[in-house]
């Protein structure tokens, strides 16, 4: 028995030995001064977090050096640093990667020739190591003092930043810390997509296509939080964020509050910022955030001649007439690289064009101004370079390279253009798989001219039906006094009756989701999946088709992330619809007006609401194409999506202002008790100082949780707005506070400066009140004073006799007031 023993510890210490000689051992987390790493080794981290070593990525035969997490295996995990991106290995057998006597980190190829090191030096040749920590950091260092570190990847990043690291610049030696994607799932060279300090100056981030196009912004760093990622207050249980300035760097850097988190940032090869989490249930990585949050967003993401389509189940096509240039490229991520034609066009043939339609217009675009549409389809025809044309009224777009940042709109959104694609007859003729082999040029011809033929026939008989239909409509009672605009006019679609019937259930009473002035609003589900609220025009309503019109014209050309989107309306007999984007949270005042659900927001979300409107304001005022005064801005009119961002919604009530216009008066005041400002209510004179009127109320009520119309206090008969000026003027503002807020000295502190901002924006006077710039500016910027609010409007005590009913009629003097009633 002893004998066997003796023999099996034998063969253990041969084999231990054999190992040795084969695979040099090495420190398990260190690399010592000539000491190296080949193929089938690699270092870990003292905690075993991440692994470094020799790896090929995908079914790629290239071997690259780089850092991983060493869970799980290296084929299902995040690879987080790479060295020679650009310069792969094709046998790792004999490659290695050494810590050179003159403290220099080396990977050696095949040839034994350098392709990558670090560039460092030292004198003294003993006393240095790279270590790989447990953040994912290889620092090169001195071994008697840990803390002088000559090199380190945090430093030099890749794709990917992780907690601790750097991005921003090295001012001494000039040069940027910056995250570039990889070129696809194979291939870790450097790709298209870039993370960088604004090199401008600015302290924010820049995402940029091509190291040129910026196409996504940070927004400026405020001390807490960039000025366009909001969100980044609602993280900061999450992560704490610094922004170091010295004489030798700037930069940003991140940490993560919870260390059994595993966090990371990532340049994707999709043209998107990502962070992900790691999970333990599932043993994956799990997308966390993202920006742009739409994937088409982002610049040239289909390459020159390709078509982003958001709600396609394969993102990137190729427009008519053009095949994709590298297709195998689809399977590795990457579609960046466009399309071709397959017929060349031929300089001095006819030109022929394909009808692109409901498209987000192609970039660099070239203006010319032009009478009419056949004067810009000839400009186009007249030259050998132009690609494509668009026109509209406001004049004649050409495009003479290749078409890039392309967008197909869906059936439900606005904003959408057509525009003509030259092409070669045969690819307007023939199939996406091309002309059929053998067609002749005069075959082609013939065909060409038949379909002519039978557009133009069918064009007529389609023209004559629409002037019969139009005159039957006409000589009815109902239309003659419908003046609406058409599709082409409002650039809005049209949708049809039964769609919307099917969507809603018929209109039934378990689909109804709320009611407005306008009428009934029913949530509803069209056939593709989308969710929609459809408002439906009651003929009882005192909205009526003028305030229907207004809203089709006004908010159709409008685009931001804070107003709600218009995807369409219906037409057909009595009935008039409008057709929304779904608010799954419904309205600002079903949450913060009811005792229970003013729980769930906490500071964090009313501040981003808070925000949010005043966004949407500043671009209904000042940032649009057109000038807009909302004249009925209310809690109501306030709809949260998923993730309670505030979109601003209703504008039958709005008021469009030209060039320089920025007052009006009128007869017929509209608009909500408690919301309005003085100067309306009781002369009808409005501006964009009613808007702010309106808004430093809602602002007041997102703090306090109290309504200003109906508020009551035992000690007065004052309305909110005159209970939070009494309470400023003795010092004790910080009373109005929601209670369910608690007392923390962040929220505090910002409160404050919220209810000084809502003071400042119901002042009695319209000189007085700030501008929307000014309120957003006052509200993002902490080390500002502010003045001292005057005197607002409408503080007095109320009538004992007032109530609060939320349903309110139309009074005598004819201001129209909106039903309150949440969405």
């Amino acid at each position: 028995m002893n004998t066997r023993k003796s023999s099996w510890f034998f063969i253990f210490a041969v084999l231990i030995l054999f190992l040795s000689k084969t695979h040099p051992v090495i420190a398990v987390d260190t690399i010592s001064v000539g000491q190296s790493i080949t193929a089938k080794q690699t270092i870990i981290s003292k905690g075993g977090v991440f692994e470094f070593g020799f790896f090929s990525p995908g079914k790629s035969q290239n071997y690259y050096i780089g850092i991983w997490y060493k869970k799980p295996t290296v084929e299902k995990s995040a690879v987080v640093w790479v060295a020679n991106r650009d310069k792969p290995i094709l046998d790792p057998a004999v490659a290695e990667f050494k810590l050179i006597e003159n403290a220099n980190l080396v990977l050696f190829s095949e040839s034994k020739i350098q392709i990558w090191s670090t560039n460092t030096t030292s004198n003294n040749s003993k006393s240095y190591e790279a270590v790989l920590g447990d953040d994912g950091d290889l620092v090169l260092r001195d071994s008697s003092n840990s803390a002088v570190a000559i090199w380190r990847s945090f430093d030099n990043p890749t794709n990917v930043w992780l907690p601790g690291g750097k991005l921003g610049l090295k001012k001494r030696i000039n040069r940027t810390q910056t995250l570039t994607s990889w070129k696809n799932l194979e291939d870790p060279a450097p790709g298209i997509f870039t993370l960088e300090l604004d090199p401008s100056g600015i302290s924010q981030y820049v995402i940029k296509w091509n190291r040129t196009k910026t196409y996504w912004s940070s927004g400026t760093w405020n001390g807490e939080y960039f000025s366009l990622v909001p969100e980044m207050r609602v993280k900061s249980n999450f992560f704490t964020f610094d922004y170091i300035d010295n004489d030798d760097e700037s930069y940003f850097t991140y940490d993560v509050v919870n260390k059994a988190l595993n966090f990371r940032f990532e340049m994707g090869m999709s043209g998107q910022l990502k962070q992900y989490l790691w999970s333990e249930d599932t043993q994956e990585w799990n997308l966390f955030w993202a920006r742009p949050s739409r994937q088409c967003g982002v610049y040239g993401i289909c390459g020159a001649f390709g078509i982003c389509n958001q709600n396609s189940t394969r993102l990137c096509t190729c427009m008519q007439g053009f095949k994709e240039r590298f297709p195998e490229d689809r399977n590795l991520n990457d579609s960046t690289g466009g399309c071709k034609r397959k017929t060349s066009l031929k300089c001095g043939d006819q030109a022929f064009y394909s009808l692109m339609r409901n498209m987000e217009l192609p970039a660099n675009v070239q203006s010319l101004e032009v009478e009419n549409f056949e004067e810009c389809k000839s400009a186009c025809s007249s030259t050998c370079f132009c690609k494509a044309y668009a026109y509209a009224s406001d004049g004649c777009s050409l495009w003479d390279g290749d078409l890039l940042n392309v967008q197909q709109l869906s059936p439900g959104e606005t904003g959408g253009r057509d525009f003509y694609l030259r092409l070669d007859p045969s690819d307007i003729l023939s199939t996406s798989e091309g002309p059929a082999n053998g067609t002749s040029k005069k075959n082609k011809g013939a065909e060409l001219m038949t379909i002519i033929i039978s557009v133009c026939t069918a064009m007529l008989v389609l023209g004559l039906i629409i002037y019969f239909a139009i005159w039957r409509r006409k000589t009815k009672k109902e239309g003659k006094n419908e003046e609406i605009h058409t599709q082409e006019d409002l650039e809005l679609p049209l949708i049809d009756l039964t769609t919307i019937e099917t969507a809603t259930n018929y209109f039934s009473q378990q689909n109804k989701i709320g009611e407005g002035g306008f009428g009934p609003v029913y949530k509803g589900c069209l056939a593709e999946g989308q969710q929609i609220a459809v408002k439906r025009l009651c003929k009882e309503s005192g909205q009526g088709l003028n305030e229907f019109k207004n809203e089709i014209i006004l908010i159709a050309k409008l685009q931001h992330r804070n107003l709600v989107k218009l995807l369409g309306c219906c037409i057909h007999g009595d009935e008039r619809l409008l057709v929304y984007e779904y608010m799954p949270n419904g309205s600002l005042d079903y949450f913060i007006f009811d005792e229970k659900r003013s729980t769930l927001l906490d500071w964090n979300k009313r501040m981003n609401i808070i925000m949010g409107i005043a966004r949407g304001l500043l671009y209904l005022h000042q940032d649009s194409r057109l000038r807009i005064i909302h004249r009925d801005l209310k809690t109501s009119n306030i709809l949260l999506d998923i993730d309670m961002n505030p979109k601003i919604s209703d504008f039958g009530m709005a008021r469009l202002f030209g060039g320089d216009q920025t007052e009006g008066m009128t007869r017929r005041v509209v608009g909500t008790y408690g919301y309005m400002s003085p100067e309306y209510a009781i002369d009808g004179h409005f501006s964009v100082k009613s808007d702010v009127f309106s808004y430093g109320v809602l602002v007041l009520e997102m703090i306090s949780g109290k309504k200003n119309r109906g508020f009551s206090n035992d000690s007065h008969q004052l309305n909110l707005l005159g209970h939070a000026w009494m309470l400023w003027n003795e010092g004790k503002a910080l009373e109005i506070i929601d209670p369910c807020l608690g007392d923390a000295l962040s929220v505090s502190a910002e409160a404050l400066r919220c209810i000084q901002v809502g003071l400042l924006c119901v002042q009695q006077l319209p000189d007085d009140r700030p501008t929307m710039s000014a309120v957003v500016f006052m509200l993002g910027s902490e080390n500002v004073v502010l003045p001292e609010p005057k005197e607002p409007g409408f503080f007095i005590g109320r009538n004992p006799t007032d109530t609060s009913s939320s349903r309110e009629r139309n009074s005598e003097n004819q201001v129209t007031i909106s039903l309150v009633e949440p969405r």
